[in-house]
């Protein structure tokens, strides 16, 4: 029989979106993908390179539980220079991407009927890491207007004895939005809760800069990987940084339930930091292009945009104003034009009668797709 808390885990629709362009594909349409987070770039040659080398010089065995001692000192470093802020090697745990590193953080902090504090919309599947190990997501309702970003009463309004954390995500998924100094200071006074900020997307900002958690409070874990900055989906490595009090915890955890992660790639991100500053400005650089260009087009096309996006490589529409069902709108689109695109609601209820796009995809296919959705909203729904 099937476990009642594996039945209770929710779909991640953004696959199933993918899945049904996938057969649409089988069958020869020619689908636009702009429904997944995913940089359309190769892995830059640098880790490629390190990565072979790795593993004709024999670095395939296991490595220390909590990752590669030049790994962990690679990102102390790069969290020095990029924040100003101060982490040793001790407070570092890599993994096999960020989703374990959520997910092991969850269980070194919660109870069963621990509650943490997410916005709502949010990243899909924080409430499953949550619920997995017993905990309780508490939705806070975020505006458009804000930009989706917390309001501190909301929050205050939200504090149980049993409040463990507050999740924060900048740049953020769904939305694109960079968090302000000012977001960052107004979640960092509640000092009594566990700060747990979500960076992935730190290094994709076109406008200012992103700033960590941890230039604010050091009572905060840090998520962070490299699959999106560095365009590295697929070798699944990701990190965690914690409070010095959880060192021994940590590496207790990750013994027991992963070993180690894939040492190879390990010290293919010890090249990522060291030899790939031109190839992610050029990255860069050409996302800011696509941003601009989605942002533009979506308007003309009567999909509105509350609070420009400058990071990460999403735009969230509100077409509120034209539908009401954002998961049956986003399979009508790939079906009728074959775009990808993803449903607001699966990012939480806040999320309803939005649609994200990701320009993680050439400037060709984004004009493409774009066409085709504008026409299905003009001439065919």
């Amino acid at each position: 029989m099937i476990s009642k808390k594996a039945q209770e885990v929710t779909p991640f629709i953004v696959m199933d979106v993918m899945a049904r362009a996938q057969e649409l594909e089988k069958a020869g349409e020619n689908v636009v993908h702009l429904e997944v987070g995913e940089p359309d770039f190769e892995t830059p040659e640098a880790i490629r390179n390190a990565a072979i080398e790795a593993i004709r010089s024999g670095k395939t065995h296991y490595t220390h539980a909590m990752g590669l001692m030049e790994l962990r000192q690679a990102i102390c470093e790069h969290y020095w220079v990029e924040y100003g802020v101060r982490v040793i090697p001790e407070q570092v745990l890599v993994t096999s991407g960020t989703s374990p590193a959520f997910l092991f953080m969850m269980l070194a902090i919660l109870e069963p009927g621990d509650e943490v504090i997410l916005s709502n919309p949010h990243y899909a599947c924080y409430p499953n890491f949550i619920r997995t190990v017993g905990g309780e997501p508490i939705l806070v309702r975020t505006h458009p207007e804000d930009g989706f970003q917390y309001r501190p009463e909301a929050i205050k309004g939200a504090l149980t004895p049993r409040t463990r954390g507050i999740v924060i995500n900048s740049p953020c998924n769904p939305t694109g939005i960079v968090m302000t100094d000012k977001n960052l200071r107004d979640i960092a006074q509640f000092g009594d809760q566990y700060i747990i900020s979500d960076e992935i997307y730190h290094g994709l900002v076109y406008r200012g800069r992103a700033r960590s958690i941890l230039e604010f409070t050091d009572k905060a874990f840090v998520i962070n990987g490299f699959s999106k900055l560095f365009a590295m989906t697929g070798w699944r490595l990701g990190y965690v940084i914690f409070p010095k009090e959880f060192a021994t915890v940590m590496q207790r955890i990750h013994q027991n339930f992963a070993i180690s992660a894939n040492s190879f790639v390990q010290w293919a991100c010890v090249s990522a930091f060291r030899d790939t500053k031109d190839d992610i400005e050029r990255m860069r650089r050409v996302y800011d292009e696509r941003r601009v260009y989605m942002i533009d087009r979506l308007k003309q096309i009567g999909l509105k945009i509350h609070v420009e996006p400058t990071g990460a490589f999403y735009v969230f529409a509100d077409g509120r104003h034209i539908f009401d069902d954002s998961f049956k709108e986003a399979f009508r689109i790939v079906d009728t034009v074959k775009v990808g695109v993803t449903p607001g609601i699966d990012f939480g209820t806040g999320g309803e009668g939005f649609l994200r796009f990701s320009y993680a995809n050439s400037l060709e296919n984004i004009k493409e797709g774009l066409d085709r959705v504008e026409r299905y909203f003009k001439e065919l729904r």
